[in-house]
């Protein structure tokens, strides 16, 4: 039994690994092992909490490890990724540092969410995975096709840290957005029901084009990702504006 019980956290500890391994690879330039290891790191966040469930091996150590774990895999590696991605495009200078914040306002989100008791089955802000996947697939495809038109659009000192910003500011804010985990009674709330529904729509749509167009597959994940905010933010405004 004791062994059954630590299942879930040491799925947790495959996942701090992972975003470690995927930190020093970064700090090497190695941006497509850094999300390769990112994505590792995500297999690992969902399964954790799914052993968990299954096995109903739920713990306070388990909770803070999750944390921690997400914290360098999702708050500090995608971070590090957009600074040493600045570095290499512009040089050292002032705007390399910008997309640290993410980092802290990943420990911020982390901590927020350990305490509110509002995010059982779905989100207050940004979750720190879905942050970590956009910025990794973005820095990954501009490493593996450096002439498309997503590297021409950053090409200015100003996007990536002006993204970063508006990442950081989404992983605090009070806009409901829906888990992406398989939970009971997922259809009792038919707004987020009906958002995941158009998610996954958006990932097939996403998938589809890409094969089309002939691009790198990691557009599939930056393109679904970017479309899982406008969602969220999209149906919150509307909702707010029937108030």
């Amino acid at each position: 039994m004791n062994i059954v019980r630590h299942i879930p956290n040491s799925i947790t500890s495959m996942n701090l690994l992972c975003g470690s391994l995927g930190v020093i690879f970064t700090l090497q330039n190695r941006f497509d092992l850094a999300f390769y290891l990112m994505l590792a790191a995500a297999v690992c966040d969902f399964f954790d909490g799914f052993a968990a469930r299954l096995l109903k091996a739920y713990s306070d150590i388990g909770k803070e490890l999750d944390s921690l774990a997400d914290m360098v895999s999702f708050g500090l590696l995608p971070s590090l990724m957009a600074y040493k991605a600045m570095e290499i495009a512009y040089g050292e200078s002032l705007f390399c540092y910008i997309p640290l914040i993410i980092a802290v306002f990943s420990a911020l989100r982390l901590a927020k969410f350990n305490l509110d008791e509002r995010q059982s089955d779905n989100f207050i802000g940004l979750p720190t995975p879905a942050c970590a996947m956009l910025c990794g697939s973005f820095v990954y495809y501009l490493t593996m096709e450096p002439e498309s038109f997503i590297h021409t659009l950053a090409s200015t000192p100003y996007f990536i840290p002006t993204a970063a910003i508006i990442l950081a500011l989404l992983l605090i804010c009070e806009i409901p957005m829906f888990s992406m985990k398989f939970k009971k009674n997922m259809k009792a709330d038919v707004v987020m029901f009906r958002l995941r529904i158009l998610f996954a729509l958006t990932l097939i749509a996403s998938a589809v084009l890409t094969c089309i167009l002939g691009l790198n597959w990691s557009f599939i994940v930056m393109l679904t990702f970017t479309a899982y905010i406008m969602l969220n933010v999209i149906s919150y405004l509307l909702h707010r504006q029937q108030r």
